[in-house]
């Protein structure tokens, strides 16, 4: 079954307590090394920004399908693998970035979680939490479809990124480039 190009859902903006985008999030942040143990995907979502101030409930309020919205350098630090797995194991559909550290946009591709930059998106002024979503991945195009508003800014996924993400993931990329 080929994975969806169109993503929507409701999104979560990443602010801290003083309602500012909060920048650098780190991977320790994101999923501390107090959880390193646990290797259950399946498990890891309970722990996603655990050490994030003000977001440490974000767990028992996401539902599967929703979308993260968050500054600029997302992912910040380690090779920390499960840094995007708890994402995935909430069902977080997307994250959409200003800009994410390199190792963690290098995870999330070759995982085939969909993740999309859009530089200026916490500033835009068009987008809160709650607001409902509609992400193509292939355009780039982001739009608010609680406020019937476009949201500019979102760079279009590239060619390879497109196939490991279609693919579900790097190795089943690899698999059908070499059959």
């Amino acid at each position: 079954m080929e994975r969806p190009t169109v993503i929507e859902g409701r999104c979560w903006v990443i602010l801290d307590r003083e309602g500012k985008p909060i920048t650098d999030i780190d991977t320790d942040q994101i999923y501390h090394n107090a959880y390193l143990a646990i290797t259950d995907i399946a498990e890891m979502g309970k722990y996603a920004f655990s050490s994030l101030a003000g977001w440490e409930d974000f767990p028992k309020k996401a539902s599967p399908g929703d979308i993260i919205v968050a500054g600029a350098n997302f992912g910040a630090g380690s090779s920390r693998q499960q840094a995007v797995d708890c994402f995935i194991s909430l069902g977080i559909a997307l994250i959409i970035a200003e800009s994410f550290g390199a190792i963690y946009k290098r995870n999330a591709i070759n995982s085939g979680f969909p993740i999309l930059t859009a530089p200026g998106i916490m500033n835009s002024g068009l987008v809160a939490t709650g607001d409902v979503l509609r992400v193509d991945l292939v355009s780039g195009r982001i739009f608010n479809v609680s406020r019937n508003e476009e949201v500019p800014g979102g760079k279009p996924f590239s060619k390879v990124q497109l196939e490991i993400y279609r693919a579900g993931n790097l190795f089943a990329y690899g698999k059908k480039l070499f059959r």
